[in-house]
């Protein structure tokens, strides 16, 4: 029997003998209704005007709430396009990529509004109403605040194929991608580890800025200047793996215009340089690469490797004031007289043979000057016990050193270095530079271990003698020997004997072990051996091969050069128009079987596209030999791929880490030297119409695209 009512209810729990409960909140519910009722009308009008009140200063809030929100630490780095601004989109959403209609809104996922508003109710109503009312208000304005102020229907997007014009310039923010330093081996087919030194962080003010660029702490990492609230991480160390770069946008690109008259092909590649250009200007000037899509920089040895790279190329363009800029810089701020160790090879290929051919296309004494401060300070890697030089040399002390893990050498960087140092030596009269090179090549010549004509990828120093052996490719770490056995022939007006030995002896050892053709299309391609097993692998690095093949054919070697100079170009070719986004990975797999249902097999660490040359070099070389339009067309579309994918519309291009997947193709945030210096150089050559500009007969090109002239032949 339940007991008399009574003023005060409290909670009771009653069981039965079937174990039913019985809970009274149904009266307890009532009983904040009857305190309520309790209030005076003064109260109540009290408590709803602080509510509205509250209401009122979430709805104006909720803005700079959805900021501090979408900086927090633990949020991933995507980024998305809105009207071309990125946006951050919180872990947990996916994100909408590709080109997005015009003035469609992107939806950026926010927190509701509405659990923050009611326990910020509670305590301001009183310790006896706010219980009550607090959890009520809460979760009904929360629900109610969130859609009414957050973002539209996720836009349609457009498909990869359908083209974009080109819209005005925007104002952009700044959103860093959170990686450490890339690795900057040119030639290494692992490319996604992090090396050099642990990163300090500096917090430096910002002073600038309009509405957008208000003053900001900003972290610099190794001078990379980033937004200290999006920064949110701390910097990789070292042994750690380079992070996932965000998602590539295909709408931050921005694509060629579509006209309806004849396209200016040779306008757009000065375009595509002046864009590369701006974004280094702007962000990196005088440091060594662009790091486009966090507007930063990297350093590798301080030598302002993207300028120096691109001298020759802009004169060869005729863009006089982008040239006039970079000369200043070389005379007034270049020096070589700083405590920093350099890849030998690197460093000769880049600024070397940049400032070499610089010297020859313009005559100014200036480059030659800087080119001979380097090329003494880069002998001491030749002091060895075998001559065969150190990998590393510190140009400041004049020291030299094999890498940290190894007392080997890679075969191409000893042999790819000695175009450069010849002519160094002819155009100084000190014979020093000659010298030390072409012993390296008079070792490698007689050396054991070689199979037909090819050879291991590796050379100790100390010894003198090939490692590694059994192993044999025209990739990574082997490519460019092959190059330079051709070239020096011809630099040296066809007179060494030994080099030209060499070289068809390696061409008649491809063709026997390593050329094979895929089954599904029969593509003819170059593969790997290691150890008497063939590997059907081939990087994209091997397509410098077509070029070198047919340069040797127009001087009158094998007209079987030409034919399968003829054959791996068409490979090469299909390496991009085979991919989603046009653009080749870095390394492809071939199907032997003719059941398989693709030529190309990429694997999904081989995806990334780092701008390279090779194809576009080779590209060139067929055309100038052929007259064929069709190297012309396909150079072309390369071109638009890297607009389409890699163009950054704040300046630069960046490479990417999957050219399978034309939505996100996923920007590294790296823009190589070798893309102004190399890729854009020959994109031009093969576009122009003019056959004497950098005659093939009159210029030999090292293997970073810097024009070297022919010596005259000695009299007979």
């Amino acid at each position: 029997m339940y007991p008399p009512s009574r003023k005060d209810f409290i909670s009771l729990t009653l069981s039965d003998p079937h174990s039913h409960s019985y809970n009274n909140g149904k009266h307890r519910r009532q009983s904040c209704w009857r305190k309520w009722k309790q209030l005076s009308r003064l109260q109540r009008s009290l408590i709803l005007f602080l509510l509205a009140l509250l209401l009122i200063f979430g709805l104006l809030s909720y803005p700079s709430i959805t900021k501090q929100w979408g900086g927090l630490a633990d949020r991933e780095d995507w980024l998305e396009l809105n009207d071309r601004e990125l946006k951050a989109i919180p872990p947990g959403v996916k994100p909408v990529l590709g080109p997005v209609a015009d003035k469609a809104p992107v939806p950026v996922a926010r927190p509701h509004v509405g659990p923050a508003v009611g326990p910020a109710v509670g305590p301001a109503v009183g310790p006896a109403v706010g219980p009550a009312v607090g959890p009520a208000v809460g979760p009904a304005v929360g629900p109610a605040v969130g859609p009414a102020v957050g973002p539209d229907a996720v836009a349609e997007p457009r498909g990869p194929n359908t083209p974009i014009l080109a819209k005005p310039p925007t104002k952009k923010k700044t959103f860093p991608n959170k990686r450490g330093p890339p690795s900057l081996q040119k030639d290494g087919n692992v490319s996604d580890t992090v090396g050099g030194e642990k990163q300090e962080q500096e917090v430096v003010q910002d002073g600038g800025g309009g509405d957008e660029d208000k003053e900001k702490k900003l972290v610099s990492w190794r001078g990379a200047m980033i937004e200290a609230d999006q920064a949110t991480e701390p910097p990789p160390s070292p042994n750690e793996k380079e992070a996932a770069a965000p998602p590539a946008n295909p709408a931050d690109t921005v694509p060629l215009e579509v006209s309806t008259g004849k396209v200016d092909r040779l306008e757009a590649v000065r375009d595509a340089f002046r864009h590369a250009w701006k974004g280094y200007k702007d962000f990196a000037w005088g440091h060594d690469e662009l790091k486009p899509i966090s507007k930063s920089f990297g350093e590798w040895f301080g030598l302002g490797l993207t300028l120096i790279d691109s001298l020759d190329t802009m004169w060869i363009m005729g863009l006089k004031e982008e040239f006039e800029e970079a000369k200043t810089w070389v005379e007034k701020e270049l020096t070589f007289n700083k405590n920093v160790d350099v890849n030998l090879f690197e460093t000769t290929i880049r600024v070397l043979g940049g400032l070499l051919s610089t010297y020859h296309l313009t005559g100014d004494q200036l480059f030659l000057d800087k080119a001979k401060d380097l090329g003494s300070r880069l002998m001491p890697a030749f002091k060895t016990p075998s001559k065969i030089p150190f990998s590393d040399v510190n140009i400041g002390k004049g020291t030299a050193h094999p890498p940290r893990w190894t007392s080997d050498s890679t075969l191409a960087e000893v042999t790819s270095i000695q175009l450069e140092f010849r002519e160094l030596s002819r155009l100084t009269q000190e014979p020093q530079y000659q010298e030390v090179v072409n012993e390296v090549m008079k070792l490698v010549h007689k050396l054991p271990g070689k199979h037909d004509g090819l050879v291991p990828m590796f050379i100790n120093t100390n010894s003198g003698q090939f490692t590694h052996k059994g192993v044999f490719t025209l990739g990574a770490r082997a490519d460019s020997y092959y190059e330079y056995l051709l070239k020096q022939w011809l630099q040296g007006g066809k007179t060494e004997d030994d080099l030209l030995e060499d070289y068809l002896q390696a061409v008649e050892g491809v063709r026997k072990h390593l050329v094979k053709q895929t089954g599904p299309s029969r593509l003819t391609f170059v593969g790997e051996l290691s150890h008497n097993r063939f590997n059907p692998k081939m990087d994209h690095l091997v397509c410098f091969l077509p070029g070198t093949l047919a340069l040797g054919a127009h001087n009158n070697l094998s007209g079987d050069h030409m034919d399968l100079a003829v054959q791996l170009m068409e490979t090469c070719h299909q390496m991009y128009t085979q991919m989603e986004t046009g653009l080749s990975p870095e390394i492809a797999h071939f199907s032997l079987q003719a059941s398989d249902g693709r030529d190309v097999v990429v694997k999904p660490a081989d995806r990334h596209n780092l701008l390279r040359p090779e194809t576009v070099e080779s590209l060139f070389y067929m055309y100038r030999f052929t007259k064929d339009t069709k190297y012309r067309d396909w150079g072309w579309e390369i071109l638009q791929s890297f607009n389409k994918y890699t163009k950054v519309s704040g300046g630069g291009y960046t490479s990417i880490n999957n050219v399978r997947d034309p939505v996100n193709p996923g920007p590294r945030d790296k823009m190589e030297s070798f893309f102004l210096g190399e890729t854009l150089k020959y994109l031009y050559l093969l576009l122009s119409d003019d056959v004497e500009l950098l005659s093939l007969d009159k210029y030999v090109f090292n293997t970073e695209a810097h024009p070297l002239p022919i010596w005259p032949s000695p009299p007979k």
